[in-house]
């Protein structure tokens, strides 16, 4: 068995035998399928798999409230409440107008230390079950985000041992709800890298082939013009981490069609689609990055002396820039593949670029859609790219047609 494995079940194992022990006193029913140690196990895994989801959104004051009474029933105990560091985030069971105002001044100093405390309960009710009550810290990264505390009517080293390890798979789902808003933080990031990389030359040379057709031809004037306010207004959306292969292959055609209007007849685009991939998720503007890095980079041949690409680079080839774009259904996977016949690039410095190495305008697009790609769907999936110099460019992206919690 793996650390791993051994970190996520001793916590929840050691509740089963804390169950076992207040529970093996019942006799089993006819109906009971397995030894008690297997009940118990069974119980405390179907309770904890109960008390996760709410945690994976952080130590909120709903995720506790809709969390407590599974960890509760975990442990087996009158009471239980959960706090942060400057209130009680909810309380569940008995003994709350009693001990609740005392709460936060009990646990003041583990605040600070971050080590378990037990202690006894004084009550003038005489009905109040509470006597003594051990508190656990939620540590995420060694921070102690809050505290978990447990109530009992008498002192024990078995709640007290549960309660530690209960508090630290909390933790663990904590640790779990950082990591997913630390991604989340990190795709939107890289979406606003994206979106900054939108060349401010495309922009300006975009209206201005608009512009051009404003008295010669109106009506493809006002064409491109929706064009641009479509492919704006997709390219900069606030909704969604994910998209279908459909919006991301229009979004393209709505950048080609602006580019052609600059470059006409001297841009060439086949595009090959099988009907069957159309609806398969993948991440928002993960395609069209590579699409705009073979019309800026396919070109590399026409450069000034400085070795920096012309804005209009295409123009400058005595022959036709051709990309191929392709998207075919392959079992379980649809694989795209974008391929240009520009100037290519150097393989090495192409390694540099996929290493972050690169120069700023040397494939910003590549490297952000290729570790994209590898965080959602795994290592496997980067992007497989074959190039040479004047040999152009294929760019291949397998995207997996079912993957949990990848949706549109």
């Amino acid at each position: 068995m793996t650390l791993a494995a051994l970190l996520f079940l001793g916590p929840l194992l050691a509740a089963a035998g804390f169950l076992l022990g207040r529970r093996t006193a019942r006799r089993a029913r006819p109906s009971d399928v397995g030894t008690p140690v297997e009940h118990a196990t069974f119980e405390t895994l179907h309770t904890a798999s109960l008390a996760a989801p709410p945690l994976r959104a952080g130590l909120t004051a709903e995720a506790a409230r809709k969390s407590a009474r599974g960890l509760r029933s975990l442990l087996g105990t009158d009471a239980l409440c959960l706090t942060d560091r400057d209130t009680i985030l909810t309380w569940d069971g008995a003994g709350e107008q009693h001990h609740g105002p005392q709460v936060m001044r009990q646990i003041r100093a583990l605040l600070d230390t971050g080590r378990d405390r037990a202690f006894a309960l004084s009550c003038e009710d005489a009905d109040c079950p509470l006597r003594w009550a051990v508190a656990v810290p939620l540590t995420v990264d060694h921070r102690v985000l809050g505290v978990l505390v447990a109530y009992a009517p008498r002192e024990s080293a078995v709640l007290a041992r549960a309660a530690g390890e209960v508090g630290r798979w909390v933790s663990v789902q904590l640790e779990l709800a950082e990591l997913d808003r630390s991604r989340t933080r990190l795709i939107e990031a890289e979406i606003k890298a994206l979106r900054a990389q939108i060349s401010p030359h495309f922009i300006f040379n975009s209206l201005a082939a608009i512009a051009s057709f404003v008295r010669t031809d109106p009506e493809r004037a006002r064409e491109l013009l929706l064009e641009f306010a479509d492919f704006t207004r997709y390219s900069f959306r606030r909704h969604g981490d994910f998209t279908t292969l459909a919006e991301e292959l229009h979004c393209i055609d709505q950048y080609l069609e602006l580019v052609r209007a600059r470059f006409g007849d001297r841009l060439l685009v086949t595009l090959q689609v099988a009907p069957e991939v159309l609806p398969v998720a993948l991440p928002f503007l993960c395609l069209q990055p590579l699409v705009e890095n073979a019309v800026k980079h396919g070109v590399e041949g026409a450069v000034v002396k400085t070795g920096a690409p012309t804005v209009d680079a295409v123009g400058a080839r005595d022959a036709p820039l051709r990309i191929t774009i392709s998207a075919l259904d392959a079992g379980n996977e649809a694989e795209v593949v974008i391929e240009d016949d520009g100037a290519g690039m150097d393989p090495e410095r192409l390694r540099r670029i996929l290493r972050g190495d690169g120069e700023p305008s040397g494939g910003i697009g590549l490297l952000n859609v290729d570790e994209r790609l590898r965080q959602v769907y795994g290592d496997a999936y980067g992007l497989v790219i074959e190039t040479g110099v004047g040999a152009g460019m294929k760019v291949t992206a397998r995207i997996p047609k079912y993957r949990a919690g990848v949706h549109s």
